[in-house]
């Protein structure tokens, strides 16, 4: 199987310490996605919408491991029960603010993306298919938010 990057997300964040957790707590964080040139015309009516999808590739997450604490809980969960980067495929998924479109860049908003990471694909956030009313929170009910604990992807 191969992927091939449709483009790149710049960001203000160089590192992993300084990136937010989750787009949620990252509102007012700017973005500039780069789409490249034989890409652009997929790029058609994209600013129709206000939030769009960003998948994209933990090109700089750690190890894999099935099982392991995260941001939210020092309880180990099942790497697909969490949104860790150190997953097996290393995909990452946020919904970000789209601001406007100016040819084959994108200006968002919300990002909480490592600077210069690959982008994978994007996809517009439609609320009457992707917002579910009666979603689950799962184990993270009644969680607290709190900082990334020291030493955490």
């Amino acid at each position: 199987m191969e992927i091939e990057p449709i483009g790149i997300i710049h960001t203000p964040f160089e590192s992993k310490k300084e990136c937010p957790m989750q787009t949620v707590y990252a509102s007012d964080s700017p973005g500039r996605i780069e789409i490249f040139m034989n890409f652009e015309a997929g790029l058609k009516d994209i600013e129709t919408f206000s939030h769009i999808y960003l998948l994209y590739l933990f090109d700089r997450a750690g190890s894999m491991e099935l099982v392991r604490p995260t941001f939210l809980d020092d309880e180990p969960h099942g790497i697909y029960a969490s949104r860790h980067p150190c997953r097996p495929n290393s995909i990452g998924l946020s919904v970000v603010k789209l601001l406007r479109r100016e040819n084959n860049i994108l200006f968002v908003e919300g990002v909480d993306i490592l600077n210069k990471t690959p982008l994978l694909d994007i996809k517009p956030y439609i609320p009457k298919f992707d917002a579910v009313v009666s979603a689950s929170e799962g184990w993270t009910a009644g969680k607290p938010w709190r900082p990334k604990p020291e030493g955490r992807e």
